[in-house]
């Protein structure tokens, strides 16, 4: 990974700080509105990444008119600048705040809690949808012991600026062989991993359907599982009425018979999948539809 000059360095640095500063200078309401507004507008007006971004939406849902499409797209857009709104506000998004917007999380907590208390932790897959940060914000808020993974940030300032923002949560460094040995440690003390599926691993690992195409995924989440005796649970978050529902997909337990480790895993990874893949395609708006890594092309086998 190339380094940033330090010129750039400052120069993105201090772009993020005053998007932090307008953004927070305004009351939560307007500037989820202006982010939806900027979404119609972006899509609508400038016809940002329109064309490949409904062609991908009209691939999954060929049934669809093109009016249904677009709406589609304007709110997945809408979606994402609204997650940027609440990254940059996360510091203000307290467990008071939790119960006004997010939809019977306590519940939610009791039940990830229920898994946690066996003592052999639980693995949280979730997907790109709706404010995936919220389903982690949220239940670190209730206090879920939680943990994560994320990749490094090329600009350490915006790097430091993103640990910040995880608050509650902690969050290890992606790629490391440490990191693999903390992950198992962690679970094994009884702590729960949220983990994001990543569609587009760089070497081909499990192939699953997905949206209308192949997805390959890594399998290393449900390995982690398999290893610990840990439940998986599949969930999604999504915005409904102005506020966040956590929806519990299912759970599913690997088989502690199993003899060869990676085939359990790799049949965790597809059942988990398999059931993201309908969520999503009841709830297309929250998906993100714009990552160009995410459209699903073949992955090279050599």
């Amino acid at each position: 990974m190339a380094k940033k000059s330090g010129f750039a360095v400052n120069v993105e640095y201090g772009a993020l700080r005053l998007a932090c500063g307008l953004v927070n200078a305004i009351p939560y309401p307007v500037a989820m509105w202006l982010a939806s507004f900027a979404a119609a507008f972006a899509v609508r007006v400038l016809r940002f990444k329109r064309a490949r971004t409904m062609e991908r939406i009209a691939s999954v849902f060929p049934e669809k008119t093109k009016p249904e499409r677009l709406r589609i797209a304007v709110r997945s857009l809408a979606n994402v600048l609204q997650t940027a709104v609440e990254m940059i506000r996360a510091p203000r998004l307290t467990r008071k705040w939790m119960d006004r917007h997010v939809v019977d999380g306590q519940m939610y907590k009791d039940r990830l809690q229920s898994y946690v208390d066996e003592g052999k932790g639980v693995v949280i897959m979730v997907p790109h949808s709706g404010n995936w940060y919220m389903a982690a914000w949220s239940m670190a808020a209730y206090g879920l012991p939680l943990f994560s993974i994320a990749a490094k940030q090329r600009n350490p300032k915006i790097d430091a600026w993103m640990k910040r923002q995880y608050g509650a949560i902690e969050v290890l460094e992606r790629g490391s062989a440490k990191t693999l040995v903390e992950i198992k440690e962690k679970l094994e003390s009884g702590r729960a991993f949220a983990i994001l599926p990543d569609l587009r691993v760089p070497q081909p690992d499990v192939e699953v359907d997905f949206l209308g195409g192949k997805a390959n995924v890594s399998h290393a989440g449900a390995m982690f599982a398999v290893r610990c005796g840990s439940p998986i649970v599949v969930a999604v978050m999504r915005r409904e009425n102005g506020k966040h529902v956590f929806d519990h997909v299912g759970t599913l337990r690997p088989d502690p018979a199993a003899e060869d480790k990676k085939a359990e895993a790799v049949r965790l990874t597809q059942e988990a999948m398999k059931m993201l893949d309908e969520r999503i395609k009841a709830h297309p708006e929250h998906w993100y539809w714009y990552n160009k890594r995410w459209l699903l092309q073949p992955v090279d086998a050599k």
